[in-house]
């Protein structure tokens, strides 16, 4: 997005710079405050924490209780004491995501209180970030639908990216959606999108120009987000980027100069060059989940690979060899907004490399080491996890399962 100003500016005053990253870590912080934000907010209306409630005859709509909201933060995992419940919720009223329902009360109290998401209540500022924010998220969720095939794998100087738009067929598409009217009007929307850290050239290269080059959307919106995020100091860029195969970013074909999750063998383990936290990987035991982490840093992504989970190789053939150790188990699972909740790793058969302990996949009683059968039916035995990923990702909402697991686990 500054490539061009900062090259062109090398012996300017430095403070310029400095300026400048400040000013894109400040929106990549406000970017993850707000989607955790509102992903708190859908859970909260679907569990029913949120819900109309009368004080002193009078009715206020779409609110919560604060201390009831604390008890379900611990009672969710979200929180580990009160204490720090209240700093979550204080970070998100800090940034005007919530607020007491009268605005009296600036800070967030462990008290029975009112506070309600300024979504809910149409009071949320809507400043030019925000609105650039929101269209994004818009946009991608569009994009994301089953029925939508822009974002592709695709080859640009010599490798492979994942999920990436050209740039002339986004154009097309935002028209023909109804996103803008006019092809330069859609030009001047996706200039907007790359200035605020929505979308960028998949290697940072360029700007936006109506052309063949490719473009990624620099944040998976769909990722699951822990509340406990919201106080780490550490800027999403700085912290470990790998994603799981529903956010599939950059597919190298030399495996000594990428260490993307897509590319590298499940036989090899690749050092992990940043820093290990429990929101985006843990040790790769049975509970271990590894999230997607949002890339919105100024360069390419760089994707860590964790080892396999598994003891030993397994074939396809030994799984379905008479009287073989494994037992067949069926699991329905319904996505969330935030995806399904388990990484699929390995090929032929292809396994559950991780599972977040919070997700549907673990409600509906997946585990790690489980080896995939099928998905809706269709036999993926003899398939490597990028096509089972692509069958979930471009199927519905909810998925069938089949898969075997070893008695002796």
């Amino acid at each position: 997005m500054e490539e061009g100003s900062s090259a062109g500016s090398a012996g300017s005053d430095s403070s310029t710079s400095g300026s400048g990253g400040a000013q894109q870590r400040e929106l990549e912080r406000m970017a993850e405050v707000l989607v955790t934000g509102e992903q708190l907010r859908l859970r909260l209306h679907e569990e029913k924490v949120i819900k109309d409630r009368r004080h002193h005859l009078k009715t206020y709509p779409n609110c919560f209780v604060a201390k009831e909201l604390i008890d379900w933060l611990i009672e969710h995992k979200e929180a580990s004491d009160r204490e720090t419940a209240i700093k979550l919720m204080q970070k998100l009223a800090d940034r005007g995501i919530i607020h007491h329902v009268c605005d009296e009360h600036k800070e967030f109290k462990d008290v029975k209180l009112f506070y309600r998401f300024r979504k809910d209540d149409g009071t949320f500022p809507l400043d030019n970030e925000v609105k650039a924010f929101m269209r994004g998220q818009r946009l991608y969720e569009k994009l994301m639908s089953p029925e939508n095939t822009l974002l592709q794998p695709r080859e640009e100087e010599g490798v492979k990216y994942e999920r990436t738009f050209m740039a002339s067929e986004f154009l097309d598409w935002l028209v023909q959606e109804g996103e803008a009217t006019t092809r330069k009007e859609a030009e001047q929307l996706c200039h907007r999108l790359m200035e605020h850290g929505i979308i960028q050239h998949v290697s940072n290269k360029h700007p936006f120009v109506d052309s063949n080059l490719l473009y990624q959307f620099r944040m998976n919106f769909r990722r699951r987000r822990r509340l406990m995020e919201l106080l780490s100091e550490k800027s999403p860029s700085s912290q470990e980027t790998h994603d799981s195969p529903f956010c599939l970013r950059k597919q190298s074909h030399d495996n000594r100069k990428s260490t993307s999750f897509m590319s590298v063998s499940p036989s090899k383990e690749i050092k992990i060059v940043s820093a290990v936290r429990r929101s985006s990987m843990s040790s790769c035991g049975s509970s271990g989940y590894f999230s997607s982490s949002p890339t919105l840093s100024s360069s390419p992504p760089v994707l860590c690979n964790p080892k396999s989970v598994l003891k030993r190789p397994v074939t396809s053939e030994e799984l379905l060899t008479p009287g073989a150790p494994y037992a067949r188990k069926t699991f329905t699972i319904v996505g969330d907004a935030v995806g399904w909740g388990f990484v699929v790793r390995g090929s032929k058969p292809c396994h559950i490399q991780a599972v977040d302990p919070s997700g549907p996949a673990a409600a509906a009683g997946m585990k790690v080491c489980q080896f995939v059968v099928s998905v809706n039916g269709l036999n993926v035995l003899h398939v490597d996890y990028r096509t089972v990923s692509n069958l979930i990702l471009t199927g519905p909402r909810t998925i069938v399962m089949e898969v075997m697991e070893e008695l002796e686990c």
